[in-house]
C-alpha cells in the first residue's frame, strides 16, 4: 500500500486491474448507480476507462496521467471517472469499443470514452499522452477542451451521443436476412482463398507484423485440409505452428505463448500471456499432433501444459487469467537475458552451449544488449535434449529468483473453459490420465464457484467474490467443455449438463426476432443497448462458439429444438460471414462440419474394458466429422438424452457398432475391422 495516500472507490473491489488504480489520486469509481447517480447530481460528464491488468499501455497510461496530481485534479472537478476491467464486464466493454472503432476506425486498451450521465457516448479514443505530442493529442488539452465544452455548448455534445446512440442500436439490432439458396462452399473456399493469399510464406502466419497467434484460423485451416484434402492448408499451419515455437513469442525457459509478435519473425514478442491463448493454442497443437504424429506438436503441447500447471492454475483448480508484460516498470524484463548472465549462471562451457542453442550473444537480439531465447537459427529445433531440458531448468529457477511477475489471479468462466477443452483434448490424445483429472477438477470449480442456485453462471470469480452473471460467451464455451469431457471419456453426464447449460443459453441470450445470440442475459445489467458480438477477434465470439456447440450437440442427442436452433444459428452466422469469411473461422469450422459427409457412430459394448478399447482406436486419428456415442448397461440415462440409441441394443451378445453416413445408416455389426475400414474410407 503506498503512504500517505488516501484509496478512492476501487479499494473495495476484487479485479486486480481495478486495484491497481486504488490509490491514484482519480477519484476513482467503479462501474454502477452511485457513479453515474453523482454524475446526475453534479451535471458533470463521465470520463471511462477501460482496461485489463497486464495490458502495457494501460500502465503506460497509469503512470503518465492517471498517477498525476495535475490530471487528477481536471478530472476530479470537472468529470465523474469510471474504472472497467474488460475482462470482467466484456458487455460494457463490447458496446463503447464499438463506439471507438467507429468513430476512430480503430480500437484497443486502454479504452477512453466520454458519456453524458445517461450513459450515451460522444467522444472516444485509446491511449492518450498526458501532453500533446506530435499529431497526437494529449489527454490534459482533451480534457480541458471537453470540460469547456460540456460547460459551454453542451448541447451539441448531447446530441451527439444520442446520434451516436442511435447508430449503435441500428447495428446490433439490424435484423439479419436468411439466405434464400442452401448453404454451400463459397464461404468455406473463399475464407481457404483470403488466408492463402495472405499467408507468409517465409515466416508463416498471415499478413505482416504484428502478428497475432489466431489459433481458431490455424483450426478452421486444419478443418479444410482434412475434409478437402487439401496438403496446401495443413503445410500453412505446420509452418505456422512450427516457427511460432520457435521464435521468441514461445517462452522457452518458462514455457507458454506470448500474446502476439511485434515482427514478422515470431522472435520479439509482447510479453503478456494470456490464458485464452494458450488453451486454443494447445487445441491446435493437439489436433496437428494427431493428424502428423509428428513428435514436436507433442512437445510443444506437453510444455504448453506444463507452463499452466506450475504458473496459471489455482489451488481449488481453477486457472487464472494473464500475466503482465512488465517487470519492475519495463516491459519484457523479466524475461530478458545478457549472454554474461548465462555464463556467470551456468559457467563457460554449459553457459556456451546454452547460449548457442538459444542464440544468446553479447550483441543481443533485442534492446539494450539482451536476449530473447529463440530457435529460429537452431536447425535441431525439434530433437529433445536431456541436457537442454536441464539448463533449461536452473535458468528458469534463476529467472523466478531475480524478480517476481505479476499474475492476474482473477477466473473466469469462458478461458477456464477453453482450458477444460483443452485438458479433455490432451487426455483424449495424449492418454495422460492426470490431464483428465485437471479437467474434471476446473469444471468442478466452475459448478462450486462459479453457479449459483439456478444454475446462472458467473462470469469471473478471485478472491471469493463473484464479478457478476456470466455473458454469452460463458455459455457457450462450458457447452464446448463439456462436450469435449464428453469426447474423452464417454460419460453422459456431459452431455446431460451440456443440454442444462444450452437450456439457459436459449432463455437468457436467443434473439427471437432477429437471430443470433445477445452477448449479454436477461440476467445481465441493461447497458444503453445489447451487444450482439459476431466477428471473432482475440477469441472466436459467442455467435460462432455457439454455432460450433449446437451443430455437435445436436449430432450428439438427436433432439430436434436443438437441431432447429443450430439451422438458425448457421442461417444467421452465414448471412454476416459471407461479407467477410476469414473473419468468421469458428464459424466456418462449423458450417464446413455442417456441409460435408459426416459420420455417426453408436457403439454398444458390453464390458468397461471393450470401451476403453473403442476408445483407445478411435483416439489414434483425427475424424474431424465423426460423432461417437458409446452405450453401456450403466449409462442407461443415455436412451432419455440422445433418444434415438433406446433402440440400439447387442447383436449375438457381443459389442455392436450401429454407424450412419450423411442420415444412411448401414445394418448393426460386430466386426472391429469392418468399423476400422468404415471410418477410414
Amino acid at each position: 500500500m503506498p503512504e500517505n495516500k488516501t484509496p478512492n472507490k476501487l479499494i473495495s473491489e476484487k479485479s486486480p486491474y481495478l486495484l491497481q488504480h486504488a490509490y491514484n489520486p482519480v477519484n476513482w469509481y467503479p462501474w454502477g448507480a452511485e457513479a453515474f447517480e453523482k454524475a446526475k447530481t453534479e451535471d458533470k460528464p463521465i470520463f471511462l476507462s477501460i482496461g485489463y491488468s497486464t495490458c502495457h499501455w494501460c500502465h503506460v497510461m497509469e503512470h503518465e496521467s492517471f498517477e498525476d496530481e495535475d490530471i487528477a485534479k481536471i478530472l476530479n472537478e470537472h468529470f465523474i471517472s469510471i474504472k472497467v476491467d474488460r475482462e470482467q464486464r466484456p458487455d460494457i466493454d463490447s458496446v463503447y469499443m464499438r463506439v471507438c472503432q467507429m468513430l476512430t476506425g480503430a480500437g484497443g486498451w486502454p479504452l477512453s470514452i466520454f458519456l453524458t450521465p445517461d450513459q450515451k457516448p460522444f467522444y472516444a479514443g485509446t491511449y492518450f499522452p498526458k501532453n500533446s505530442i506530435h499529431n497526437m493529442l494529449g489527454l490534459t488539452d482533451l480534457l480541458t477542451f471537453i470540460a469547456e465544452k460540456w460547460r459551454d455548448s453542451r448541447e451539441d455534445l448531447v446530441a451527439s451521443g444520442n446520434k451516436i446512440t442511435e447508430i449503435l442500436t441500428e447495428e446490433f439490432e439490424h435484423k439479419n436476412e436468411i439466405l434464400s439458396e442452401n448453404l454451400d462452399e463459397i464461404i468455406i473456399d473463399e475464407a481457404f482463398s483470403q488466408f492463402a493469399e495472405s499467408y507468409d510464406k517465409i515466416n508463416g502466419g498471415f499478413g505482416s507484423a504484428p502478428k497475432f497467434p489466431s489459433p481458431h484460423n490455424l483450426m478452421f485451416l486444419l478443418y479444410y485440409s482434412h475434409l478437402k484434402n487439401n496438403k496446401q492448408a495443413l503445410q500453412m499451419v505446420e509452418h505456422t505452428l512450427t516457427q511460432m515455437f520457435r521464435g521468441g513469442m514461445f517462452d522457452h525457459i518458462g514455457y507458454g505463448f506470448c500474446r502476439y509478435s511485434t515482427d514478422d519473425k515470431w522472435l520479439v514478442p509482447h510479453f503478456e500471456k494470456m490464458l485464452y491463448d494458450n488453451a486454443l493454442l494447445l487445441l491446435c497443437y493437439l489436433d496437428l499432433f494427431q493428424i502428423t504424429h509428428n513428435e514436436l506438436y507433442k512437445t510443444v503441447s506437453t510444455k504448453i501444459i506444463d507452463y499452466i500447471l506450475k504458473q496459471m492454475t489455482d489451488v481449488r483448480g481453477g486457472f487464472y487469467s494473464a500475466q503482465d508484460a512488465d517487470s519492475e516498470g519495463i516491459e519484457g524484463k523479466y524475461y530478458l537475458f545478457s549472454k554474461d548472465e548465462i555464463i556467470k549462471l551456468l559457467g563457460s562451457v554449459d553457459g556456451e552451449y546454452f547460449c548457442d542453442y538459444f542464440d544468446i550473444t553479447e550483441k543481443g537480439n533485442f534492446e539494450n544488449f539482451k536476449n530473447i531465447p529463440s530457435l529460429l537459427k537452431n536447425k535441431s529445433y525439434d530433437k529433445t535434449e536431456e541436457r537442454i531440458n536441464a539448463l533449461v531448468t536452473k535458468v528458469y529457477d534463476y529467472r523466478q529468483s531475480r524478480m517476481s511477475l505479476l499474475t492476474d489471479d482473477k477466473i473466469i468462466t469462458s478461458w477456464n473453459c477453453m482450458m477444460i477443452a483443452a485438458f479433455a483434448k490432451a487426455f483424449k490424445i495424449l492418454q495422460n490420465e492426470k490431464y483428465l483429472q485437471i479437467a474434471k477438477n476446473a469444471a468442478e470449480f466452475i459448478e462450486t464457484y462459479l453457479t449459483d442456485e439456478n444454475g446462472l453462471i458467473y462470469a469471473s470469480e478471485r478472491d471469493g467474490k463473484t464479478s457478476g452473471y456470466g455473458h454469452l460467451d460463458d455459455y457457450a464455451y462450458y457447452i464446448l467443455a463439456m462436450i469435449e469431457l464428453y469426447e474423452a471419456t464417454y460419460d453422459e453426464v456431459y452431455i446431460k449438463k451440456s443440454l442444462e447449460i444450452y437450456k439457459i443459453m436459449q432463455e437468457q441470450f436467443y434473439d427471437t426476432q432477429n437471430g443470433g445470440y445477445y452477448l449479454s442475459g436477461k440476467q445481465n445489467e441493461s447497458l444503453i443497448m445489447r451487444p450482439k458480438d459476431i466477428y471473432d477477434g482475440a477469441i472466436p465470439s459467442g455467435n460462432s462458439a455457439a454455432a460450433y456447440v449446437l451443430l455437435k450437440l445436436s449430432r450428439l442427442t438427436g433432439n430436434a429444438d436443438i437441431e432447429n436452433a443450430s439451422k438458425k444459428q448457421m442461417d444467421f452466422m452465414a448471412y454476416n460471414a459471407k461479407q467477410y469469411p476469414m473473419g468468421y473461422s469458428f464459424f466456418n469450422i462449423a458450417l464446413i462440419k455442417d456441409i460435408y459427409p459426416s459420420k455417426e457412430l453408436a457403439v454398444v459394448v458390453k464390458t468397461e474394458e471393450e470401451k476403453e478399447n473403442i476408445i483407445k482406436l478411435l483416439n489414434k486419428k483425427f475424424y474431424p466429422n465423426l460423432t461417437v456415442i458409446i452405450k453401456t448397461h450403466d449409462n442407461r440415462e443415455l436412451d432419455e438424452i440422445a433418444t434415438f440409441t433406446a433402440s440400439y441394443g447387442l447383436k449375438n451378445d457381443i459389442i455392436t457398432f450401429y454407424l450412419c453416413e450423411n442420415k444412411t445408416c448401414s445394418a448393426p455389426f460386430n466386426d472391429l475391422h469392418t468399423l476400422n475400414d468404415m471410418l477410414n474410407q
